[in-house]
């Protein structure tokens, strides 16, 4: 059944890639379907211009964007053109596998939540799920990478307890460190998770504080040399990326209040791919001293002007928008969005199935529902404060998916499938 829906998934994707892939290399748009700051820094690594120009100019090193998925998009450029109808199937393509591949954890999460039964439900409907379909196979960005690596991590943490091996513990911590090369929001919940997964170890008497060390170590020494490198390159401290400030900066006083017109952005604030003017400033300070005027602005926004009011009016809008589409549906914003409406439907229907998934979880085994918790609340939270896109949440998605269908099922088959896992636990 997971192979099926593995293979399933896979060919879904693929029939949407061969009717995606040739809108993606446009030079009149200077190639921004192709992957924006991603795609413009994997050709610079393509081209002999190392990690850097996160815009179309050329410009010096960078670490706007994560690593790990730009390396991967350099390879595909190398072996098949920058910028080619070639290289935009391949890369597509590799999406669609990682997209596909994320079946094996999403099983895996379910069934030692809910039984067998219910895993292999939760990796058929992860297999036609729309977002899955569009962020993997239309989309030139880290979704469904971060999803794969984001969704094994989650898998693990929910039996990581069960084990004594220190290599377990590392390989653990050293996935997740993987995984923040990819999108660094992910480490929000890894203080969690492992808070939990410590707290079962030491209650069975094991060595909670070794295997603890173990994991933190093993996600630092995968970060370490990428924060080395981004020291040596522009004299800043930051594990991975250097834009939270700039994002703070940018969607908090940037919009006029109570804007009407648009998801969170950055009116009256562009970034420079959408503003020759800020394009200037960034060619002419250079990255490490423009996002350092952007910090300065920031904290002088949120101590000269903080209008708490707004900051929590547009926070609380950004949780709502984050968990069910909406933001307006002003005129203006059903022209530019007129699919709005039926999207909102959509994801709001997800969201109450979700939460009735968390409601019964919480009555059928709470210490599974705990993980799923520490996901739907730790991950979001970066993006409460900044903005919040229906392709940011994409990494916690298959969980999403999982607690739905807990909402969805029949009462009595959920008890059915958490009898048989319980049985299959007590006799592991």
């Amino acid at each position: 059944m997971l192979l099926a829906s593995m293979l399933a998934a896979f060919a879904i994707r693929m029939v949407v890639v061969c009717f995606t892939y040739r809108s993606l290399p446009d030079a009149d748009k200077f190639y921004e379907q192709f992957g924006w700051e991603m795609g413009w820094i994997a050709r610079a690594l393509a081209s002999g211009h190392g990690f850097s120009s996160p815009y179309f100019p050329w410009s010096g090193p960078t670490a706007l964007q994560p690593p790990l998925y730009p390396f991967i998009l350099s390879i595909v450029f190398r072996l098949f053109g920058i910028y080619s109808l070639t290289s935009g199937f391949i890369i597509l393509s590799i999406n669609s596998l990682f997209s596909a591949l994320t079946c094996i954890p999403v099983y895996f999460s379910a069934k030692y939540s809910l039984g067998a039964s219910v895993g292999g439900i939760a990796a058929w409907v992860w297999a036609f799920y729309p977002f899955a379909i569009y962020f993997s196979a239309g989309r030139v960005w880290e979704y469904a990478l971060t999803g794969l690596l984001f969704t094994t991590c989650f898998c693990i943490a929910q039996r990581i307890n069960r084990t004594a091996s220190p290599l377990a513990w590392l390989g653990w911590g050293a996935l997740y460190g993987v995984a923040a090369l990819s999108n660094p929001a992910v480490l929000s919940t890894l203080p969690f998770l492992l808070a939990v997964a410590l707290y079962k170890v030491r209650r069975s008497g094991g060595r909670w504080v070794v295997n603890g060390a173990l994991t933190t170590l093993a996600a630092l020494a995968v970060l370490t040399p990428w924060t080395v490198r981004n020291y040596r390159a522009l004299g800043i401290l930051c594990p991975v990326r250097d834009n939270f400030w700039l994002e703070i900066y940018t969607d908090n006083f940037g919009n006029a209040y109570l804007d009407r017109t648009s998801p969170p952005s950055a009116d009256g604030r562009p970034y420079p791919a959408s503003s020759p003017a800020e394009m200037h400033k960034f060619l002419s300070l250079g990255e490490p001293a423009w996002l350092a005027q952007k910090h300065a602005l920031a904290i002088y926004d949120l101590t000269h002007n903080p209008r708490p009011y707004f900051l929590a009016l547009k926070t609380l809008r950004r949780i709502l928008y984050f968990w069910s589409g909406y933001w307006s549906f002003s005129s203006e914003e059903l022209r530019d969005q007129p699919f709005e409406p039926a999207t909102v439907s959509y994801i709001g229907c997800i969201t109450l199935l979700m939460l009735r998934g968390i409601r019964r979880l919480w009555r059928l085994n709470r210490t599974a529902l705990l993980p799923y918790l520490v996901f739907i609340a730790a991950f979001p939270l970066t993006y409460y404060i900044t903005h919040p896109m229906m392709d940011y949440r994409h990494p916690i998605e298959p969980e999403i998916i999982v607690l739905a269908i807990a909402g969805a099922l029949p009462w009595r088959r959920l008890l059915q499938a958490q009898s048989t896992s319980l049985q299959v636990h007590e006799s592991a």
